[in-house]
């Protein structure tokens, strides 16, 4: 019996980014199922697309990666997503998987971070693990990517439940629910004069240096800057956390032993 583990991501351009985090994913994922050859695919074409034109770098996508595991006669396959929410780059994996489903012996589907209400628990556990030292006029704020899709929830969630918890930290999203004049207007009632800012995404990556970092006037350190607050960034993608890696460990694991 053939067995691989696809490991599929958003993607990055940013090749520090990509060995820090997705590679650090892939990696730890590839320790634990030894047993399986490791492929990856992304399910951005604009950043695929990017690396083949600037690198001459090829990356599946999904539907790309599993015609070649089927071509190549393997026939156990087990695929993990490094997404964060039940949104639509999961759900483009979603499609392809059952699409598949028949051409294999046995495929399998990992869920993406925030998937179960004892994820978000566990998310906040493993936060807590790099977030600095805190003076009480002091908090982190997690950029998350927001979607237009149903599961732009799972951002207000997580910052509805870390203030239930009294977690140092406030979640907003660039395209959704959060928004960031939502969560000024909190940061003032808290009375909070400074923040870190880190991203809520698996790598940081063009909206982490972009619209959360620089200094051009929209982005979330101006904007706090202009608030009064005085914003610190950190670039640190989720999958540099080693605890958030072995969220997409177990969710592999409970996917493979479900079948």
């Amino acid at each position: 019996m053939k067995k691989a583990l696809l490991v599929i991501s958003f993607g990055t351009s940013y090749p520090e980014t990509l060995k820090s985090n997705i590679e650090a994913c892939e990696q730890q994922l590839a320790s634990v199922f030894p047993d399986r050859e490791l492929f990856r695919a992304f399910t951005s074409g604009m950043i695929i697309r990017k690396l083949h034109q600037r690198d001459g770098i090829h990356i599946d996508t999904p539907h790309d990666a599993l015609i070649r595991l089927q071509h190549a006669g393997y026939n156990d396959v087990a695929v993990q997503c490094l997404h964060i929410i039940n949104g639509d780059e999961y759900e483009k994996v979603l499609r392809e998987v059952e699409k598949f489903r028949p051409h294999f012996k046995r495929l399998v589907l990992g869920a993406p971070l925030l998937s179960h209400f004892n994820d978000y628990l566990q998310l906040m556990r493993a936060l807590r693990h790099q977030l600095p030292r805190l003076a009480e006029s002091e908090c982190v704020v997690f950029m998350g990517h927001g979607t237009t899709h149903p599961a732009f929830s799972a951002y207000a969630c997580l910052d509805h439940l870390m203030s239930h918890y009294h977690f140092p930290a406030r979640v907003g999203a660039v395209e959704s629910y959060p928004e960031l004049p939502l969560i000024i207007k909190g940061l003032k009632e808290q009375k909070i004069r400074k923040v870190y800012l880190m991203p809520l995404m698996l790598v940081a990556g063009d909206h982490a240096t972009n619209d959360m970092a620089s200094n051009e006037e929209d982005s979330w350190k101006s904007q706090l800057e202009k608030a009064g607050i005085v914003a610190i960034p950190w670039l640190q993608g989720l999958g540099e956390n080693s605890m958030i890696r072995q969220m997409f460990v177990d969710h592999l694991t409970y996917a493979l032993d479900a079948e």
